[in-house]
């Protein structure tokens, strides 16, 4: 079974043409993925990208990811005066990034990883 199959199975996928808005191809939402149809389908490193902030948000019940995030991106674009550079700067999103490419990430992945990839 090809690995974006296998994530797909445990993570849903809608796609759509309205969720995330233009200029971004996917948000994960409570565990359920959002996708541009406009964009093809996920690849497989899109799907392990959103995949491991699945289980970021399941390790911190989900409410607490979403206020940590915000939080976060709000301290980075008070930082760094650019919303793209301070999205690229949430430890959520750097763990995702660094990792995406390791798709057997969710296997050996350390619960709070994200800690480990702070700026």
């Amino acid at each position: 079974m090809q690995t974006s199959c296998y994530l797909c199975l445990v993570m849903r996928v809608i796609y759509n043409r309205f969720i995330p808005f233009r200029g971004f191809y996917a948000i994960n939402l409570f565990g359920i993925v959002f996708a541009r149809r406009d964009k093809g389908r996920m690849s497989p490193i899109d799907a392990n990208h959103e995949y491991i902030h699945t289980l970021q948000q399941r390790e911190l019940l989900f409410v607490f990811f979403f206020i940590f995030y915000v939080v976060e991106w709000c301290y980075w674009l008070v930082r760094l005066r650019h919303s793209r550079q301070a999205y690229y700067h949430i430890s959520f999103e750097r763990e995702a990034y660094s990792h995406q490419s390791d798709l057997a990430y969710r296997q050996h992945r350390q619960h709070f990883a994200w800690l480990r990839h702070r700026a």
